[in-house]
């Protein structure tokens, strides 16, 4: 048996203890009881992006985006998708860059949409521009297997 991973829950923002043979089982919250994980990407402000970021034993994939922007909302659509495809070993968060400007300045963001890859609370891969569903996911298990 491996030791249980933290994983935060996108409803209440507590730490959960989960085996990691059991992600896949709908694992809830202890808190609010309600799923950990919803195969859609999580919305967040500058106050909850930390716990997830640093809390998260799984890896953390950031949408930095605008609402003005036009290829950020040809995106939309595929990055929704693929957070149905690539939960629960991986969870998907969205961070309007307008509202978050404090993020935005913090993570060098010049151009959006911009995706990054976050471990263990460090940025480890960076992809500026608008993915397809195919692009997104590929890249994202080509970073899984490399570890």
């Amino acid at each position: 048996m491996t030791d249980p991973l933290h994983i935060v829950c996108p409803h209440c923002d507590a730490v959960n203890r989960v085996g990691r043979e059991r992600l896949a089982d709908h694992p809830v919250c202890g808190k609010c009881t309600r799923e950990l994980f919803l195969g859609k990407p999580l919305d967040v402000t500058s106050a909850r992006f930390a716990r997830h970021i640093e809390r998260n034993d799984i890896p953390v994939l950031v949408d930095f985006w605008a609402a003005w922007c036009g290829p950020c909302k040809m995106m939309a659509p595929a990055y929704q998708q693929a957070a149905a495809r690539l939960e629960p070993s991986v969870r998907l968060l969205k961070v309007d860059t307008e509202n978050a400007q404090d993020l935005a300045a913090r993570f060098n963001i010049r151009s959006i949409p911009t995706l990054a890859l976050f471990r263990n609370g460090r940025e480890v891969a960076r992809q500026p521009g608008a993915m397809d569903l195919g692009g997104i996911v590929a890249w994202v298990e080509a970073l899984q297997r490399q570890g």
